[in-house]
């Protein structure tokens, strides 16, 4: 799986909109300083290698443990959301190169925060409860994103596939 979807990533639109995605989700984050917002770029682009390569967050987090200066708590979390928001850029890009309109917000059960619970409850005249469209990424607790792109966030999209 890795090669075919490194081509994906390197050599197509869908790739192309994938890594303009995770572009724009760090241009968001407009109190990060250059030299930090730099250094997400990295964390990024490391953890889009990753998703192609099928690892696991763990690779990601003794990479940004090797970098210095950071709690093992706080490389875990970075870790965990990065490799969620790499491989929701790629499920975002591969669903919009298909024509899909959205997803159905899907939580994991037991330990989800009220906030995204609440996600399962919001109606999309269309579609339906819990919809929610690519164009339109929900604000929780005061962060903008879309289900697993959010930090320690363990939602997936249950993806519109047109017919």
């Amino acid at each position: 799986m890795g090669a075919g979807l490194r081509d994906v990533v390197g050599n197509t639109p869908v790739g192309q909109v994938a890594q303009d995605i995770v572009y724009r989700q760090i241009q968001l984050m407009k109190s990060l300083p250059l030299e930090a917002a730099d250094r997400v770029m990295d964390i990024q682009q490391r953890a889009m290698q990753a998703v192609i390569a099928g690892e696991r967050p763990d690779q990601l987090y003794e990479m940004i443990m090797a970098s210095g200066d950071v709690a093992a708590s706080r490389a875990q979390l970075i870790a965990r959301t990065e490799i969620g928001r790499a491989t929701g850029a790629l499920t975002q890009a591969r669903a919009l190169s298909v024509g899909s309109e959205g997803y159905w917000w899907r939580i994991e059960g037991a330990g989800t925060r009220d906030s995204h619970r609440w996600m399962l409850n919001v109606v999309d005249p269309v579609y339906g409860r819990g919809f929610v469209r690519w164009d339109n990424p929900p604000t929780l607790d005061g962060m903008t994103g879309h289900a697993g792109c959010l930090p320690n966030c363990k939602c997936w999209p249950e993806v519109l596939i047109p017919k």
